[in-house]
């Protein structure tokens, strides 16, 4: 069904194009939107700034599209023209970018995971469009992707609490292409690692007298074996997005179809004392039987209409389809590097729905101005599991020498039928929120104060059965206030409290051997607090930003035999950002981040005053191009991205080293046979280290994740 629906969309998309393809002139390299912020609009997105690898503004939750100078939150939104310059195959290429951001790996799985001001971000807690739900789990394709927009901070009160609990230390909100103002053609073929071909294909046309009505589609496959020895891909890419551009109705649809295969994909490792030496970078111990699929079609409309000159109501409606097959064998590891695994199977079938509704208004009373905005959001989805295990005895191999084993039957624990899975789980998340951005000082100070009022209800099941097993309902206002203040036309000072909101835990029935006596209760939401104070300039060719901020999380432990809120993680820090083209062809983009991440409230204080696993105090990425100025069209290209030591466990006794990954590029655009073509070619981690990259990104585990070797991508794209 999937590949069916999204095949028949993209025939009637070609037919239509060939239609106009004779009288519509092919296009440059560079096909930037134009650079216009509809303030609090729901449809469109703020052009990009000078050097085009970010935009002046972002889609701020229920506020719409704000620029950078007016949000009261740090945030960056980097474009499609980036993500493309730099061959990024997926989301976590585009966040490679960003110095707050640590892209790792999920818990046992190859899920795509993000961590910002030191704690956790799922790719499936991620908004597309600005709904949750919508995207695939495990792995985004950047080909769909027009903006990533990556907010700092606790934002529960912007889109609402993310469904699978993260999102405490910031959100993803990532953008759909749209068409550009002049026609596009552009194909593009490409080689990467060991020899995984790239081939895809971008078009767009606008319609109609004054090109209201735009349509753009995306199509890209991969194939073949990675850097990594003998991990192959497949991954196929359909994106088809529409819009229409009204005087008083704006409106965009997507649909999205994602098919991705890894076999023998290298998996995390959990140790077991002391951190082994990394193996070659290029090295594989992962189980040639191992391998991850997963299959997405997922589509989402959103549209505004201007009631009066001053109110607007917006609509956005979406929802995904997801089938996914994992058999993996994700080991434990000896610091000599001895490894032991077993196998686990698992499959998985989701179906989501999400929507979003709202109005704003823009009213004076007296000098005030006030942007007032009211909305409700609801997020369903259901989700289809089962697994399977071989015996926990496991099966021996080595970090440094892997054994290949024949696959054990995964018949010693079973939960479901893995070829027809039970429905397991049900959520429910919904929310109800008001706000009024006020303006004084003819616009100089912006006052921001809402709430959002919000019920998280979630119903579990056996997996062989069917049966219902438990049941949780919850609700939370998560409040919001936030002051922006800009003293001079280029620069704002800001300030906010803002709260994240997690599901709240259940009581176990045991504990270290001992009952709980609320055994079953469950715990109100876990309310992460944030509160920031920031400087942000833009000098129109050169911007950046400086944040103080400090998290708290309260997190559950067993105390005199109750299951209770008792204990605390508290992350504070400063963040300094930078981009832009300060000078003619030359254009920077990066920052650091400074952390310090503590445990401030344990059971019986064993771990006071101790930094949570994976948290580096000092993290920074610096990326530089340079046209130069000698040959017309070609563009050098470096980044450094450090990150630093890292603790391994709750005890602080082992620490995982610093690391500094090179990377450089080149690319050339020129013209041959009057059509416009670009060369590119990009070394990832130049120098060849091997080495952990991260640890952790689940709550309390410790697995590593070892970084990709030396790997060289090379593309061309040529206009049509």
């Amino acid at each position: 069904m999937f590949r069916t629906l999204a095949l028949t969309t993209t025939a009637f998309f070609v037919i239509a194009v060939s239609a106009q393809a004779q009288s519509t002139p092919g296009m440059q390299e560079s096909d930037r939107l134009e650079d216009v912020i509809v303030t609090g609009s729901q449809v469109r997105i703020p052009g990009a700034h000078e050097g085009g690898q970010v935009a002046r503004g972002a889609r701020v939750g229920m506020f719409g599209a704000l620029s950078q100078l007016d949000t009261p939150f740090a945030v960056t939104a980097y474009t499609e023209e980036l993500a493309r310059n730099q061959q990024a195959r997926s989301v976590g290429d585009v966040l490679q970018n960003d110095p707050a951001v640590r892209v790792s790996k999920g818990f046992g799985n190859f899920q795509e995971l993000y961590v910002i001001r030191g704690f956790p971000v799922y790719s499936d807690d991620m908004t597309y469009n600005g709904l949750y739900g919508i995207l695939p789990r495990q792995f985004v394709a950047a080909e769909f992707l027009e903006r990533v927009e990556v907010f700092h901070g606790a934002t529960a009160f912007l889109n609402g609490a993310a469904p699978g609990g993260s999102g405490i230390g910031g959100a993803f909100n990532l953008t759909p292409k749209r068409a550009g103002n002049e026609p596009l053609t552009r194909l593009t073929l490409g080689l990467e690692g060991g020899g995984e071909g790239y081939a895809a294909a971008d078009v767009s046309r606008r319609f109609g007298t004054d090109g209201g009505t735009g349509l753009r589609l995306n199509l890209a496959r991969r194939d073949g074996e990675s850097a990594i020895d003998d991990q192959s891909r497949t991954l196929n890419v359909v994106g088809l997005g529409l819009d229409r551009r009204g005087a008083r109705a704006r409106f965009s649809a997507d649909l999205g179809w994602q098919d991705h295969r890894i076999d023998a994909p290298r998996p995390t490792v959990t140790p077991t004392g002391a951190v082994p030496s990394a193996p070659d970078a290029s090295g594989n111990f992962a189980q040639p039987w191992t391998y991850t699929d997963e299959e997405q079609l997922f589509g989402v409309a959103r549209g505004e209409f201007d009631l009066t000159a001053d109110v607007t109501a917006w609509a956005a409606f979406g929802g995904r389809g997801g089938q996914e097959a994992n058999v993996l064998a994700n080991p434990t590891t000896q610091p000599d590097g001895t490894i032991s695994a077993y196998r686990f199977d698992n499959a998985r079938e989701d179906t989501v729905w999400s929507g979003d509704v709202g109005v704003r208004a823009e009213l004076t009373t007296g000098s005030v101005g006030h942007r007032l905005v009211a909305s409700a959001s609801q997020v369903q989805s259901k989700s289809e599991n089962a697994y399977a295990f071989s015996n926990f005895a496991g099966f021996a191999s080595n970090l440094y020498n892997p054994v290949a084993v024949t696959p054990p039957a995964p018949t010693f624990f079973i939960g479901g039928d893995l070829d027809d899975p039970n429905v397991t789980e049900r959520v429910k998340t919904s929310s109800l929120a008001i706000a009024d951005m006020l303006s004084f000082m003819d616009g100089r100070l912006l006052v921001t104060a809402g709430a959002r009022y919000q019920e998280i209800e979630t119903r579990t099941y056996e997996y062989n059965t069917g049966a219902f097993g438990s049941g949780y309902e919850g609700d939370a206002i998560t409040p919001a206030f936030a002051v922006v203040y800009k003293p001079i036309e280029q620069i704002s000072v800001y300030a906010n409290y803002a709260e994240a909101l997690i599901p709240g835990q259940t009581a176990p029935a045991v504990s270290g051997g001992v009952p709980v006596t609320n055994a079953g209760e469950v715990l109100s939401p876990f309310r992460g607090e944030q509160a920031e104070i920031g400087m942000k300039y833009d000098l129109g060719t050169f911007g950046g930003s400086v944040s103080l901020f400090r998290l708290t999380l309260p997190s559950a432990y067993v105390e005199n035999n109750r299951f209770v809120t008792n204990g605390e993680q508290r992350n504070q820090g400063i963040e300094i950002a930078f981009f832009g083209e300060p000078r003619e062809g030359l254009r920077l983009l990066g920052g650091w981040t400074l952390l310090d991440a503590e445990l401030t409230r344990t059971a019986g204080g064993v771990l006071d005053g101790k930094a949570p696993i994976g948290a580096p105090e000092l993290q920074g990425n610096v990326n530089v191009e340079w046209d130069v100025p000698q040959v017309s069209g070609l563009t050098l290209e470096g980044r450094v991205v450090y990150t630093g030591e890292q603790e391994v466990d709750a005890t602080n006794t082992v620490q995982l080293d610093s690391w500094t990954r090179l990377d450089a590029g080149v690319r050339y655009a020129f013209r041959a046979a009057g059509r416009p073509l670009t060369a590119r070619a990009r070394i990832e981690n130049l120098a060849d280290e091997d080495h952990w990259v991260a640890v952790g990104g689940f709550p309390g585990a410790n697995y590593l994740t070892l970084g990709t070797p030396r790997t060289l991508s090379i593309q061309i794209s040529a206009g049509f």
